[in-house]
């Protein structure tokens, strides 16, 4: 067996194709570029016994990667994040069975760090020096501390808003790092400047086609995770939707190799915050791309992508699957994050909060019901966000007692 069974690039839009040995970006008519592989005769060759003594990281689908030469792998260990049963929440929420995919365990703290490696490693394979790319933090920190590991260079450009300890993240690294005054697509705007006057291989959400790959190891996971099923319900939190994209990519390509059957498919729910839904939006108004979203803000950092280059294949994956978008408001979301801590002792990221309080809202109107089997993505570690909780400590003195204080002061000062 080789290693990857690659074949080429392909436009979901106009279905042009592309050589896959060569640096590759947006098609001629500007859509993403999408992997695909020799499923035909990787389906006669591998079967899921072959990955039981294979180490538990997201390489262990490399025939199911883009990265043709393993001595180009750049890795911290990334992948195979635990799936957690969460039996008093989903009692909470009255449903049969809810998991968190919790990727805040991972190297940088989140689910970035899967299409930083893979991506970053492709880009090495492919012979590039220094990579670009505007980020919303997490991204950003990923892919700087990727290209540092792999002796390559980095400009990142985030918004001044973004998380602290993602910018320092960053510079730590090396990073040639630069704050706008603005949103991630104002960031997006002075790279792509930056990209056409200089050698800068552009690494932009969705921009090379590699970091969905990366990012689509989360699906494969689940499926190997619960046996080679799937869950009824997959909700996940939505910005650049990569992630979505790249699950709903993996199992269909599991199905492709018949590790799955073909009536298998969870239905896919993108989750927005309500200041900032532009999929959202579409998808109410049955629409296949959705409009640039103004004024957007939300305390769920990661999540405000006013207009993301991939909406489209986000918005297919929802139709394809039956499934839906969701919005939901900061004060739900923070009171999610407060009620999950509380209840399964996790401490999620705000767009994880996100998608958990999306999974209640969608229980209350019976969209999912109490028989569903629920898989939430939580794709960061809430310590990245320190500024997102907001609580008043009671300060002791010396020699003060315990038996002075009201326990339930804290519940009325932390509501």
């Amino acid at each position: 067996m080789t290693y990857s069974y690659l074949s080429h690039l392909y436009c979901p839009k106009c279905e042009e194709t592309y050589k896959a040995s060569e640096p590759q970006h947006l098609c001629t008519c500007g859509s993403p570029l999408l992997v695909s592989y020799d499923l035909d005769s990787l389906k006669k060759l591998w079967s899921p016994k072959q990955l039981k003594e294979r180490t538990p990281d997201l390489w262990r689908y490399h025939e199911l990667l883009p990265l043709q030469d393993p001595t180009y792998k750049t890795s911290l260990g990334e992948g195979m994040s635990p799936l957690i049963p969460l039996p008093t929440l989903q009692t909470d929420m009255n449903i049969r069975k809810m998991h968190m995919k919790d990727e805040g365990i991972i190297p940088t703290g989140s689910f970035k760090a899967r299409g930083a490696a893979v991506g970053v490693s492709k880009a090495k394979e492919l012979g590039v020096k220094e990579l670009a790319m505007p980020t919303n933090g997490n991204a950003g920190a990923a892919w700087s501390l990727y290209a540092s590991r792999a002796s390559m260079e980095s400009t990142i450009v985030m918004p001044f808003d973004a998380p602290k300890i993602t910018r320092n993240e960053c510079a730590l690294s090396g990073a040639n790092l630069f704050l706008v005054d603005g949103l991630i697509s104002d960031a997006g705007k002075i790279v792509a400047e930056a990209v056409e006057k200089s050698e800068l291989y552009d690494v932009s959400t969705l921009k090379e086609p590699y970091r969905i790959e990366g990012k689509k190891t989360m699906g494969l996971e689940i499926a190997e995770q619960l046996g080679w099923n799937v869950p009824d319900v997959i909700l996940y939190p939505t910005g650049g939707g990569v992630g979505l994209i790249g699950i709903h990519k993996a199992l269909r390509e599991l199905q492709e190799l018949g590790w799955i059957t073909k009536d298998q498919m969870p239905r896919l729910v993108a989750v927005q915050s309500e200041g900032c839904a532009p999929i959202v939006e579409a998808w109410q108004q049955g629409q296949r791309e959705s409009s640039f979203w103004k004024d957007s803000e939300t305390i769920a950092f990661g999540i405000n992508v006013p207009k993301a280059i991939g909406d489209f294949l986000v918005l297919d994956a929802l139709y394809d699957t039956g499934g839906c978008a969701a919005a939901v408001s900061d004060h739900e979301l923070l009171e999610e994050q407060k009620r999950i801590a509380q209840k399964e002792g996790a401490f999620v990221c705000p767009e994880g909060a996100a998608a958990f309080a999306a999974a209640r809202k969608l229980r209350s109107e019976n969209w999912i019901t109490a028989e569903d089997e629920v898989v939430v993505l939580n794709t960061g570690a809430g310590i990245k966000y320190p500024d997102t909780v907001q609580v008043d400590i009671p300060v002791l003195q010396p020699g003060d007692s315990l038996g002075t204080i009201n326990p339930s002061d804290n519940d009325k000062r932390n509501s």
